[in-house]
Protein backbone atom coordinates (compact mmCIF):
# COMPACT_ATOMS: atom_id res chain seq x y z
CA UNK A 1 0.00 0.00 0.00
CA UNK A 2 1.12 3.47 -1.22
CA UNK A 3 1.02 6.33 1.74
CA UNK A 4 0.97 10.07 0.71
CA UNK A 5 1.95 12.00 3.62
CA UNK A 6 2.26 16.76 3.34
CA UNK A 7 2.84 18.15 5.93
CA UNK A 8 2.95 22.24 7.18
CA UNK A 9 2.97 24.56 8.75
CA UNK A 10 0.04 26.86 9.02
CA UNK A 11 0.28 30.90 10.38
CA UNK A 12 -3.35 30.34 12.15
CA UNK A 13 -4.09 29.35 15.51
CA UNK A 14 -4.62 25.57 15.70
CA UNK A 15 -8.63 26.10 16.93
CA UNK A 16 -9.02 27.85 13.86
CA UNK A 17 -8.04 25.64 11.73
CA UNK A 18 -9.54 22.53 13.28
CA UNK A 19 -13.13 24.52 13.21
CA UNK A 20 -12.22 24.78 9.40
CA UNK A 21 -11.37 21.26 8.78
CA UNK A 22 -13.87 19.63 10.88
CA UNK A 23 -16.80 21.20 8.84
CA UNK A 24 -17.01 18.52 6.69
CA UNK A 25 -19.58 19.85 4.06
CA UNK A 26 -17.79 23.18 3.62
CA UNK A 27 -14.38 22.09 2.76
CA UNK A 28 -14.42 23.72 -0.71
CA UNK A 29 -15.30 26.77 0.99
CA UNK A 30 -13.49 26.72 4.50
CA UNK A 31 -10.25 24.52 3.85
CA UNK A 32 -9.34 24.28 -0.14
CA UNK A 33 -11.46 26.96 -2.27
CA UNK A 34 -10.13 27.00 -5.82
CA UNK A 35 -8.49 23.62 -5.44
CA UNK A 36 -12.23 22.49 -4.98
CA UNK A 37 -14.92 23.83 -6.85
CA UNK A 38 -17.67 22.21 -5.20
CA UNK A 39 -19.48 19.96 -2.83
CA UNK A 40 -22.89 18.25 -2.27
CA UNK A 41 -23.84 15.80 0.14
CA UNK A 42 -25.74 12.76 -0.83
CA UNK A 43 -28.27 10.75 0.84
CA UNK A 44 -26.31 8.65 2.63
CA UNK A 45 -24.12 11.86 3.97
CA UNK A 46 -21.02 11.45 2.14
CA UNK A 47 -19.90 14.28 0.17
CA UNK A 48 -19.20 14.70 -3.12
CA UNK A 49 -16.47 16.83 -4.33
CA UNK A 50 -15.95 18.44 -8.11
CA UNK A 51 -12.55 19.50 -8.26
CA UNK A 52 -10.88 22.39 -9.96
CA UNK A 53 -9.71 20.20 -12.64
CA UNK A 54 -13.43 18.22 -13.31
CA UNK A 55 -12.19 15.47 -11.10
CA UNK A 56 -15.17 13.89 -9.23
CA UNK A 57 -15.13 12.15 -6.00
CA UNK A 58 -16.86 10.37 -3.06
CA UNK A 59 -15.97 10.99 0.35
CA UNK A 60 -17.51 8.82 3.16
CA UNK A 61 -16.73 10.67 7.14
CA UNK A 62 -15.11 7.99 8.86
CA UNK A 63 -14.98 9.81 11.94
CA UNK A 64 -14.10 13.11 13.86
CA UNK A 65 -11.60 12.77 16.62
CA UNK A 66 -12.35 16.39 18.58
CA UNK A 67 -9.71 15.81 21.55
CA UNK A 68 -6.98 14.90 18.92
CA UNK A 69 -7.84 17.05 16.17
CA UNK A 70 -8.03 14.32 13.92
CA UNK A 71 -10.81 13.85 10.86
CA UNK A 72 -10.76 10.61 8.72
CA UNK A 73 -12.47 9.40 5.79
CA UNK A 74 -12.46 7.41 2.80
CA UNK A 75 -12.97 7.74 -0.91
CA UNK A 76 -15.77 5.16 -1.96
CA UNK A 77 -15.96 3.99 -5.84
CA UNK A 78 -13.34 5.52 -7.87
CA UNK A 79 -10.02 3.75 -9.65
CA UNK A 80 -8.29 2.97 -6.31
CA UNK A 81 -9.38 -0.46 -4.44
CA UNK A 82 -8.45 1.33 -1.07
CA UNK A 83 -8.49 4.91 -0.14
CA UNK A 84 -8.03 5.84 3.55
CA UNK A 85 -7.32 9.20 4.50
CA UNK A 86 -6.58 11.46 7.66
CA UNK A 87 -6.17 14.91 8.57
CA UNK A 88 -4.78 16.49 11.44
CA UNK A 89 -3.97 19.77 13.22
CA UNK A 90 -1.33 20.35 15.75
CA UNK A 91 -0.40 23.78 17.90
CA UNK A 92 3.02 25.07 16.87
CA UNK A 93 2.46 27.95 19.70
CA UNK A 94 0.40 30.92 19.61
CA UNK A 95 -0.88 31.65 15.84
CA UNK A 96 0.76 28.59 14.43
CA UNK A 97 -0.34 25.28 13.41
CA UNK A 98 0.85 21.84 11.82
CA UNK A 99 -0.95 20.86 9.54
CA UNK A 100 -0.59 16.40 8.91
CA UNK A 101 -2.42 15.41 5.58
CA UNK A 102 -1.90 11.34 5.39
CA UNK A 103 -3.72 9.45 2.29
CA UNK A 104 -2.86 5.11 2.45
CA UNK A 105 -4.23 3.99 -1.30
CA UNK A 106 -3.84 0.58 -3.36
CA UNK A 107 -3.18 -0.32 -5.87
CA UNK A 108 0.36 1.69 -4.96
CA UNK A 109 0.46 2.76 -8.82
CA UNK A 110 -2.51 5.52 -8.00
CA UNK A 111 0.31 7.17 -5.32
CA UNK A 112 1.15 8.59 -8.90
CA UNK A 113 -1.97 10.25 -9.62
CA UNK A 114 -2.99 11.15 -5.82
CA UNK A 115 0.28 12.55 -4.70
CA UNK A 116 0.67 15.61 -6.88
CA UNK A 117 -3.28 16.15 -6.37
CA UNK A 118 -2.32 16.50 -2.62
CA UNK A 119 0.40 18.88 -3.21
CA UNK A 120 -1.68 21.15 -5.08
CA UNK A 121 -4.76 20.49 -2.05
CA UNK A 122 -2.15 21.59 0.47
CA UNK A 123 -1.11 24.48 -1.07
CA UNK A 124 -4.64 25.97 -1.61
CA UNK A 125 -5.50 24.88 2.12
CA UNK A 126 -2.20 26.80 4.13
CA UNK A 127 -3.52 30.04 1.33
CA UNK A 128 -6.61 29.16 2.91
CA UNK A 129 -6.35 28.97 6.08
CA UNK A 130 -3.71 31.72 6.09
CA UNK A 131 -6.03 34.08 4.52
CA UNK A 132 -9.05 33.45 7.36
CA UNK A 133 -6.76 33.85 9.75
CA UNK A 134 -5.86 37.48 8.78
Amino acid sequence: MATICKEFIVEADAAQVWDALRDFKAVHVRLAPGFLAGCTIDAEGARVLTFANGLVAREVLVGIDEPHRRLAYTVAGGKASHHHASAQVFAEGPGRSRFVWITDVLPDAMAAYIEPMMAQGAAAMKAALEAQAA
